[in-house]
């Protein structure tokens, strides 16, 4: 016996809907309505359950909404139908409810090879009115809901509320507009973070015809955890302080002169007012273009003149040498300190003589006018504009006899990534603060410059290799052209030191948007699909006091990835952000990531955060993550057409990070059982002498 389209409809009724608003709908479940497992679906699935999908018809086809709580009343009438019996006293009778937030629609687009097709689509364009049928949706109406939209790529997962429907994501939307994986730890993100990188290149591969796809990963892993995450995936980069050739680690590199002026300031702490003018100058003279040239007198010379130049150009400006005492005393023993500076040398040019000769003679005369006492026993320390633009005149023109340019005196950008070495930004400072007469308060940004060239692990990170430059650094640490030196790059910051790891972050950071800004304008508008995730994001991209006058290491880390979160889409550059306290994070970072994957979050702070990331009518679903076990995370956002709860495809114990759970009675016994079920023994051998050399920095040759 068939049964006809209208019955089989009344056979999915569970009630009807006795109160209607814009986050709210509440329905008055039948008598008949299952109570336990419902049956009438073809398919035994559990109902009522919290978090499950019902449908309401609509014009277009179903408004589909999401079961938020069931209660109980007790009612004054039963509400069975047809049995309703006058003659009798009614006594008070149990009826369910239930509260549904609104969602989206389900539409029927026909039917193909049998099957019917449905799409979903967020939004609501018409409410249902009060009395209005909910049923409960079919297998296929179940899994549309989950398994609608476009380019659905990567599988991440299945959803347990939606007969085990398959979890599939948009890489374009997943990556172009930021993510966020958040969880308590032990919770599943590192795994997760691992799966989608990996999930998403294994489609990839699939989809060039088993050829390895052109994408770039580039993780930074603060802890560790990832270093044989990827080994079998083919071509991966993997970085870390202490280089393992025999395991295909190779050496961490990030030179100083990759750093920009922000980021020395903060490393050094300097202040304002003398030491960040006097390391900007520093920075300029370094990064003139000229170090890998050959050092001959005459070429130190230009570069001193060149300073020079720029330091007058400062002086007049800000008018000290017209300005009452003592800075007219100030900028008269600056000129004298320049003109002991400036000798004569035999390979001097002919016309570089005349010209240092002549400029010789301007300070001679200026420096005579004011110290001389026959005139005045108290003489009068004021330049003239006119005398302070004769002595610029002369000083341009003695650069340009020194092969100067016009372009080359302005001040060039501190920032340009031009290599030099630490012991030459050290002379430099020393110089520039000779020029500059504040020597006496540059001591301590000295010090801690020569600390960071002092440390032997930091050495190795800073100094860089003799052969690298931009162009090899970007290969090796981006990726190639098409990405034929692999897909993803480990960047294992666990051992770098600790007051210079969030300048080392910062800077592989910055140098990814720059390199993308650059590609993109090379390309003539076209972006090189990049991500870069952030592990233990609350640790470098923590919320700041912007007030503060002088930026520690750790705001101007989170400035960056602020700036990736903001402008990084533009240029084809993706964040991936995983973090255990979402409350700690930026807010400017947290408020651009458009798909969030939420695993169990338990601290209240961090739950009031999440709840206001989202809509006021998505927050019962919101009320599961205290309770979410392992691999079960909400994915909502731009990646998802909906909020759903997903089990999350499980790694084998080969591809997950390094992040389990200390085993301590696998220890205290000497054995487990692996994921196959057999027991195994357990070791844990400990040579305190050999970690304690490595942690002293001490040759084990050596003898104490």
């Amino acid at each position: 016996m068939t049964i006809s389209p209208l019955a089989y409809a009344d056979s999915l009724r569970i009630g009807s809907i006795d109160f209607v608003s814009p986050d709210e709908i509440k329905v008055l479940l039948d008598i008949e309505a299952p109570d336990a497992v419902a049956l009438n679906t073809g398919t035994p699935r559990p109902f009522p359950r919290i978090n499950g999908y019902v449908l309401i018809p609509s014009d277009e086809g179903h408004l589909v909404a999401q079961v938020e709580w069931i209660t109980v009343e007790r009612s004054q009438y039963p509400k069975r139908k047809g049995m309703q019996d006058f003659g009798l006293v009614d006594l008070p009778y149990p009826l369910r409810k239930m509260s549904l937030n609104p969602l989206g629609r389900l539409i029927y687009e026909g039917s193909h090879a049998g099957k019917e097709r449905y799409n979903f689509r967020r939004g609501i364009d018409a409410y249902p009115s009060v009395g209005a049928p909910v049923m409960l949706p079919t297998q296929v109406q179940l899994r549309s809901i989950v398994e609608s939209g476009e380019n659905r790529r990567v599988k991440i997962g299945i959803s347990p509320l939606a007969a085990n429907a398959e979890v599939m994501v948009d890489p374009d939307r997943l990556f172009g507009r930021h993510l966020a994986v958040l969880g308590n730890t032990g919770s599943g993100k590192s795994c997760s973070v691992a799966g989608i990188i990996r999930w998403s290149m294994e489609e990839a591969k699939k989809a060039r015809g088993d050829e390895n796809p052109n994408a770039r990963f580039i993780v930074l892993d603060p802890n560790g955890e990832y270093s044989n995450t990827f080994k079998d995936m083919s071509k991966v980069r993997l970085y870390a302080v202490e280089a393992d050739p025999n395991n295909g680690i190779g050496q961490l590199q990030i030179p100083l002169w990759f750093w920009n002026t922000a980021e020395w300031s903060a490393f050094t702490q300097a202040s304002s007012r003398a030491q960040r003018p006097t390391l900007i100058q520093a920075l300029r003279s370094v990064r003139d273009g000229s170090v890998d040239a050959a050092v001959t007198p005459s070429h130190d010379m230009r570069r001193y003149l060149r300073t020079l130049v720029s330091a007058v150009q400062i002086e007049r400006s800000s008018g000290s040498p017209w300005k009452a005492f003592p800075h007219n005393k100030n900028f008269l023993q600056k000129i004298e300190k320049w003109r002991g500076s400036l000798e004569l040398d035999q390979s001097f040019r002919g016309n570089e003589t005349i010209a240092l000769e002549a400029l010789q003679s301007v300070l001679d005369t200026l420096i005579v006018a004011r110290t001389s006492t026959s005139a005045n026993k108290y003489p009068h320390l004021d330049f003239t504009k006119a005398e302070v633009d004769g002595l610029l005149a002369s000083l341009q023109t003695a650069h340009l006899a020194f092969g100067g340019s016009d372009v080359d005196v302005l001040p060039i950008d501190a920032d340009i990534p031009r290599p030099f070495t630490g012991d030459q930004l050290l002379r430099s400072v020393e110089a520039n603060a000779e020029l500059l007469n504040v020597s006496e308060y540059v001591e301590t940004m000295l010090m801690r410059i020569r600390t960071i060239l002092s440390d032997s692990r930091m050495k190795t990170i800073a100094s860089g290799a003799s052969d690298m430059n931009l162009a090899s650094w970007l290969t090796d640490y981006i990726g190639d052209d098409e990405a034929s030196n692999g897909t993803v790059t480990v960047i294992d910051l666990s051992l770098v030191p600790a007051d210079v790891v969030h300048i080392v972050t910062a800077v592989i950071a910055r140098m990814t948007l720059e390199a993308l800004q650059r590609y993109r304008k090379a390309s003539k508008g076209k972006t090189l699909p990049t991500v870069l995730v952030m592990e233990e994001a609350h640790t470098f991209i923590r919320r700041y006091n912007d007030d503060a006058e002088n930026q520690n290491a750790a705001a101007i880390c989170c400035q960056v990835f602020e700036k990736i979160a903001r402008e990084g889409r533009k240029f084809g550059l993706g964040l991936v952000l995983s973090s255990q306290r979402p409350s700690e994070l930026s807010p400017t970072v947290l408020s651009q990531c458009n798909s969030y994957l939420l695993h169990r979050i338990s601290n209240d702070r961090d739950q009031e955060l999440v709840h206001r990331l989202v809509p006021d009518n998505l927050r019962g679903l919101l009320r599961d993550l205290p309770s979410l076990p392992s691999r079960n995370a909400i994915l909502m956002g731009w990646a998802s057409e909906l909020p759903v709860l997903v089990e999350m495809t499980k790694l084998h114990e080969t591809q997950r990070p390094k992040s389990d759970d200390p085993d301590f009675w696998a220890v205290w016994s000497g054995r487990r059982q692996d994921e196959a079920g057999h027991e195994i023994s357990v070791e844990r051998n400990v040579n305190w002498q050999q970690i304690s050399d490595d942690w002293q920095q001490l040759d084990n040759s050596t003898e104490m």
